[in-house]
């Protein structure tokens, strides 16, 4: 049975889809899981150094201008050769996708949905496999590689549920004499600029928000990460999407970046990444091109400088193992990494001393090899920002943590930093590496204040018994996720909607009930009865 209004075909079944659940995580403790992730490593190695093709509306092209992409590791080895789009197939892409329009977001909800699940379906059935990708090319250990791959599933999951709920009229109040109702409808052609640190989740996340709300897409994957942008390219198509409904179109910001968001025929730019692009994207947007006949949406993430407050009466060793976990999880590469702890100064010493303890036993080498806890970060070029930036924390601080790393891939130690003032450029400024600042707080007022003293509001956390405390960081911590008495990573898509204040973005929030109207736009009809 069917309901169809405007265009919108919605099934009964699909309607009645469970109740979304978060994908499990592997435990790789099990010695068949563990047998089964080291096939899988060996399969995805023997892979490394094919040639990707650009796609464009089912035409496959070779520029010739390549692009290499490396094991951070072991950076000697070339995980895949993509060929690298020019501004004029990138204008081609945007006019391709609109010609696809259309037909796209005529098609039945139903079926994008369909194809939304067959997509998370397929994923799930590829786990281990996206782990291992995920390991060589974006150097993610075994934990975090299946966590980055279990989220695209739950995107998956949760949009297809969401897209159900929004397909057909919503309820509005009804006037004597009219039948009254709001449909949604999609945009037109989607840029989506997804980062390398979350290279299968996010990418997945704002793909298939475009897609399944009816959107075509052009998509621009990170230039450290391309080789997993291409696998879900497979998926999508595996799982019937339409070779004209999305583009996967490699290639350097620099070359195509601009000309994709700048183009009249664009319509919205989701964008996940830097503060400084982002920005840039926003001001190219809001600027009208000849032709452009629409205000341009732009749904943009772009980082923190978040801060774990440690109260006088937190339980510390949940404290240090908590930020432990946020600070050095995947290196520090997480927008909601913990870059900053601010410690009551009646446990400062106390959660000091523990902590570098802790971080000094933390084993750093190889992504591929279970036993480390943390691997490379994610280039050459990131390595030496953040040898810098440690640089000037030893000028701004104390370093009773860090030091030399294994030879070999791009390694760097945890790093913990103490007595930073809030002034510090290492307490101020976004450094994405496993670089910890941590500060003296006179009380819970000041460790507030200094935990606000940012540009950003993304995430943050407070450990401590304080029910007044607890109260106070609710109503003024002045962060988009905020977390008690646990890390300040580890969002999970349907229970912690994702997205920050301030410059950490325009307030999207990733995996909850809000998203997809990001990628629609309302209308009301009222129709008049006799």
């Amino acid at each position: 049975m069917y309901h169809r209004r405007y265009g919108t075909l919605v099934s009964m079944a699909t309607a009645t889809l469970s109740e979304f659940r978060n994908e499990p995580l592997i435990d790789f403790s099990l010695p068949a899981n563990r047998q089964a992730m080291e096939k899988a490593l060996a399969e995805v190695r023997a892979a490394f150094g094919r040639e990707y093709q650009l796609r464009i509306g089912g035409e496959w092209i070779a520029t010739g201008d390549k692009l290499v992409s490396v094991n951070p590791s072991d950076p000697k080895e070339v995980v895949g050769v993509h060929h690298k789009a020019t501004a004029e197939l990138a204008k081609r892409a945007v006019e391709s996708a609109w010609a696809a329009f259309p037909a796209w977001s005529r098609t039945p909800a139903e079926e994008r949905v369909r194809m939304l699940l067959d997509a998370s379906r397929i994923l799930r059935a590829r786990k281990m496999e996206f782990d291992a990708w995920l390991v060589y090319e974006a150097g993610k250990t075994w934990p975090e590689a299946d966590a980055d791959v279990s989220e695209a599933i739950d995107f998956c999951e949760y949009y297809a549920r969401e897209m159900t709920r929004l397909a057909g009229p919503q309820p509005v109040c009804q006037l004597p004499g009219e039948h009254d109702e709001m449909l949604y409808l999609p945009l037109g052609v989607g840029i989506v600029i997804p980062p390398w640190n979350f290279p299968l989740a996010i990418l997945t996340g704002m793909t298939v928000a475009s897609l399944v709300t009816g959107n075509t897409a052009i998509v621009k994957p990170s230039s450290e990460t391309p080789t997993i942008a291409a696998k879900l390219a497979e998926v999508l198509l595996e799982a019937g999407f339409p070779e004209s409904s999305f583009t996967l179109l490699t290639g350097s910001g620099a070359a195509v970046g601009d000309v994709l968001v700048q183009h009249p025929k664009t319509r919205f730019i989701a964008f996940t990444g830097s503060r400084d692009v982002g920005l840039r994207i926003n001001e190219l947007a809001a600027r009208p091109q000849p032709g452009q006949i629409w205000i341009k949406r732009v749904i943009a993430e772009m980082g923190g400088k978040d801060a774990i407050v440690v109260d006088a009466d937190a339980e510390v060793d949940e404290a240090v193992d908590g930020v432990l976990a946020s600070a050095f999880g995947y290196q520090g590469q997480k927008c909601s990494a913990c870059s900053r702890a601010i410690v009551d100064a009646k446990v400062y010493d106390e959660f000091l001393e523990k902590l570098a303890a802790k971080a000094k036993d933390i084993r750093v080498g190889p992504a591929d090899d279970p036993g480390n806890y943390m691997g490379p970060v994610i280039s050459d070029g990131a390595r030496k920002t953040i040898l810098k930036y440690i640089a000037t924390g030893k000028s701004e601080g104390r370093m009773v943590a860090g030091g030399a790393a294994p030879e070999g891939g791009y390694f760097i130690p945890p790093t913990i930093i103490a007595d930073v003032e809030p002034r510090a450029t290492i307490f101020q400024e976004e450094i994405f590496g496993p670089v910890l600042a941590v500060t003296k707080a006179r009380n819970f007022e000041d460790a507030l204040q200094k935990a606000n003293d940012t540009q950003y509001g993304l995430t943050g956390a407070v450990y401590s018994k304080n029910p007044d405390h607890l109260r106070e960081a609710r109503e003024r911590f002045h962060v988009g996720n905020l977390y008690l008495n646990r890390k300040c990573t580890g969002a999970m898509v349907g229970a912690h909607p994702f997205g920050g204040f301030n410059m950490s973005g325009t307030d999207s929030k990733a995996g909850g009930p809000d998203y997809l109207l990001l990628y629609l736009q309302a209308k009301a009809i009222g129709t008049k009865v006799s």
